[in-house]
Formats: C-alpha cells, sequence, structure tokens
C-alpha cells in the first residue's frame, strides 16, 4: 500500500486504580514501550479497508455501511473509531490500514485502546481534523463502547494518548483534569517486575458489564450521581444500606480511589517505596470486594512477596491477564523464578515476566514496518 503515515499508540499499565474510570474517580497509569502501529493510505472511493500483520485476510467495508454490528474482530475497533468520529459530524473519508504491533494481546495491557488510539491520531490528522487528545480519547472510548460493545472507562485510552515518557499519568475521569508525576525507577534501584499469567483475559463477555451495573446501582441507591462522590466516612452507611455485594462493590471504589490519591502524593515526594503497601492493598480488594481475581492472579501477587516484592497486584479489568510488583532490582531474577516455580507447581500456564518503564504516548513515527510498500 501506498502510505501517506505511520502512526503509533502504546499499551498500558496501570499503576493502581482499577475499576475507577467508570466511576468517575481517580487512576494512575503509565505507557509502555509496547505499541499498536497503523499505517494508513487515503483513499477516494468511500471504503475503510483493514488488515492485519497479526491475522489472516483483509477486511473490507463502505463507509455508508458503518454500523455497530457492521465489523466484528479486531477490525472492530478500527472500523468503530472511523464511524465514532463519522457519527460526531467529523469528515472522515476512505482509508487503507495496515495494522502491526506487539502489546501482548489478551494480557490486559489495553492492545485494544492501543489500536484505536493509533487508528484515531492517523485518520484525524491525515483528514485534516485538528481535535484535541482528550476529545480523541472519548471518541477512542465511545467506538469501544458503542461499536464494539465493551463497556470500558476512559482511563486506556487516555494513557495511549496523554502519557509522558518516564511519568505516570494522574487522571481524573470526571473532569479530565491530568497531571504528569515523575515515574523514574531506576535511580532509586528499582523496577516494576510484570507478570502475565497468560490466564485467558477476556471481558466483553458480562463480567466487567456487571460490576459496572452494580456500581451504578449502588450509587443510585445511596444518592450521589456517582460512587466518585462518597468518601471513606460514607461506607458505614452503604454497609447498611446497601445488599452485600453492592456495598462491597462500593468499599472497593472509595478506598480505591484514596489509594491512587496516596501514591501520586508518595511519588511527588519521592518516597517510592512506600507505594508497595497500596499496591498490594488494591490486590486484596480487588480480590475479596470486586471479585474480579482468578487463582493465576492471587498466586502471582502472593509467590511475589513472599520473595521479597515490596507490593504487587493485579492490574487492568481482572479475570485473567497481568500482576505487576514493585521490587528491587537486585532481586527481579529472583521473583522471576520465584514465579515460574510457583506457576509449575499450579500446573498453569508458563508466565512471561518483563520490567516495564512509563513511555511516551501516542505519535507519528517514520519508522515503517518492514515490506510494507
Amino acid at each position: 500500500m501506498t502510505r501517506d503515515g505511520v502512526f503509533e499508540a502504546p499499551g498500558r499499565i496501570n499503576l493502581i486504580g482499577e475499576h475507577t474510570d467508570y466511576n468517575d474517580g481517580f487512576v494512575l497509569p503509565i505507557a509502555l514501550p509496547h505499541v499498536a502501529r497503523v499505517t494508513a493510505a487515503r483513499r477516494d472511493d468511500g471504503v475503510l479497508r483493514m488488515s492485519s500483520r497479526q491475522a489472516h485476510g483483509v477486511t473490507e467495508v463502505r463507509l455508508v455501511d458503518l454500523a455497530p454490528g457492521a465489523v466484528t474482530g479486531w477490525a472492530a475497533y478500527v472500523a468503530g473509531v472511523v464511524w465514532a468520529l463519522r457519527d460526531a459530524g467529523h469528515p472522515i473519508g476512505g482509508f487503507g490500514l495496515l495494522v502491526d504491533g506487539n502489546v501482548p494481546l489478551g494480557a490486559g495491557l489495553s492492545s485494544s485502546a492501543a489500536l484505536e488510539s493509533a487508528t484515531a491520531l492517523a485518520v484525524t490528522e491525515l483528514s485534516g481534523v485538528s481535535l484535541d487528545r482528550r476529545t480523541l480519547a472519548r471518541i477512542a472510548q465511545r467506538a469501544e463502547n458503542e461499536f464494539v460493545g465493551m463497556p470500558c472507562g476512559i482511563m486506556d485510552q487516555s494513557a495511549s494518548l496523554l502519557a509522558r515518557e518516564r511519568h505516570a499519568l494522574l487522571l481524573d475521569t470526571r473532569t479530565m483534569a491530568t497531571e504528569h508525576i515523575p515515574f523514574d525507577l531506576t535511580p532509586a534501584g528499582l523496577s516494576l517486575l510484570v507478570v502475565d499469567t497468560k490466564a485467558p483475559h477476556r471481558l466483553v463477555d458480562g463480567e466487567y458489564a456487571a460490576r459496572r451495573r452494580d456500581c451504578h446501582r449502588a450509587a443510585e441507591l445511596l444518592g450521589v450521581p456517582a460512587l466518585r462522590d462518597l468518601d471513606p466516612a460514607d461506607l458505614d452507611r452503604a454497609r447498611h444500606d446497601l445488599p452485600d455485594r453492592l456495598a462491597r462493590r462500593v468499599r472497593h471504589v472509595v478506598t480505591e480511589n484514596q489509594r491512587v490519591l496516596e501514591v501520586a502524593e508518595l511519588l511527588r515526594a519521592d518516597r517510592i517505596r512506600e507505594i508497595g503497601p497500596l499496591m498490594t492493598a488494591s490486590h486484596a480488594s480487588l480480590r475479596d470486594d470486586y471479585e474480579v481475581t482468578v487463582p493465576e492472579l492471587d498466586v502471582a501477587v502472593d509467590t511475589l512477596l513472599a520473595a521479597g516484592a515490596l507490593g504487587a497486584r493485579m492490574t487492568g479489568g481482572g479475570f485473567g491477564g497481568c500482576v505487576i510488583s514493585l521490587v528491587e532490582e537486585t532481586a527481579v531474577e529472583a521473583c522471576t523464578t520465584a514465579v515460574h516455580t510457583a506457576f509449575a507447581e499450579h500446573g498453569f500456564a508458563t508466565p512471561d515476566c518483563w520490567t516495564a518503564t512509563a513511555a511516551a504516548g501516542a505519535r507519528r513515527t517514520d519508522h515503517v514496518p518492514a515490506g510494507v510498500e
């Protein structure tokens, strides 16, 4: 294909703030060096043509036929962005789009948001449509919510589009206010160890949506716009007024928001080691109150802590995916070995372990995959 531009957008890891974004709460992600890449070429025939180096075949659809349900599979994330932009009144024409990338699929690292963000940046810039990145994040979120059918919050797309290298992104998902907080572990002799448990991570099957419904129902019963509007002093009332399941969902969201703000304050003060216990408390809350962990996630966390990690938690929506841990740089090898041993003893799939650094957000790049013509 004749290329007009190449665009990349990163996956993300959420340091803390899980299942808070659709409750108008706070999140603290970093972007990863792993990216989704979109090589784009404009077309004048009103057709969207999509192909991927990770999948066989080509998907073509006329722009006038774009509607939720018209495209399925990986291509829905691409087509959904074009649909959302056009539905919002922006003049996006036909495109040929070749997708590539190295964000691990199904690991809870937001490969879908990376693809949406790269697509949004590509088709708007090449169409002469000027939108700020917060607006692009909303467009990408709508694509995933309404076109793909996944009721995600705004965090993943925001992290992919707004993040800065060597910084964590503190995001208020209600106001979209952001703060870039330095997050560089190397000078402190620390590493962020990621364990991809290889447990299947599929959220469209209803569990994620069920948690979101629980939260909205709880907010309705408590008479607040969103669970963001509660603070720890309200938890006794929630426990008294709500069914047990809803009260536990509320407790997670309220305490998780508090943990995000505490971690942000510690990072500002360069007290990085002290965030470890808050990470571990987050995991316990996700396990016991929000009920989104699986055995692989819990075993990984327990094993890392026993091996000397300063803190560990699942990251992402749960029901599979990854665990992150804050470890001394000198302990990375021992923690990795311990996790591999524990997974073998439990009969789990062999995990992937690697260290993460905070990378830059979406961008246009001159890098072109070999063999693209």
